[in-house]
């Protein structure tokens, strides 16, 4: 088991968006809890399954109290960059995608997210798999897998 990241009162940043895993009373599983950037305090340190630290960390805006794994967590004065598309959100390239100048995923074509890269705020970027490849691409490249491109559009 991990030693505890954490302290009672420490201000931490939820980095995942986070859904009742079942243990969240008087919801159904896979409701919608806390939005990863939102910011709380923990309340309580415990264990589960023996093996694994969970915080019960207070989001006072959301007025919930969430368990959450150290993985999910980061210090809440940690550099944060807001991204559009988390992991497993099913996106389209907004543009042909390329590598060494071969097309590896065509305009539109559809992909899902793996990874999300936050190591710089101004431009993050994601690792996506298309049909056959993973590509690292930047957020300006990616559509949401039902929104259609303006650009297209006046085309």
């Amino acid at each position: 088991m991990e030693p505890e990241r954490y302290d009672y009162g420490t201000e931490v940043r939820v980095i995942r968006n986070v859904r009742n895993d079942g243990t969240y009373p008087g919801m159904e599983v896979g409701d919608f809890l806390v939005r990863r950037g939102s910011v709380g305090y923990v309340v309580n340190v415990g264990t589960f399954l023996q093996d694994q630290v969970i915080y019960s960390v207070h989001f006072m805006n959301e007025q919930r109290m969430v368990g959450c794994r150290a993985e999910e967590l980061i210090p809440a004065d940690a550099p944060w960059a807001p991204s559009r598309f988390e992991f497993r959100d099913k996106v389209r390239s907004r543009n042909a995608l390329a590598v060494k100048g071969e097309v590896i995923a065509a305009s539109g074509a559809e992909g899902e997210i793996l990874k999300v890269v936050r190591d710089n705020p101004e431009n993050v970027l994601y690792h996506v798999r298309f049909p056959g490849h993973t590509l690292l691409v930047p957020e300006a490249s990616l559509l949401p897998l039902e929104e259609q491109d303006t650009q297209e559009e006046t085309a």
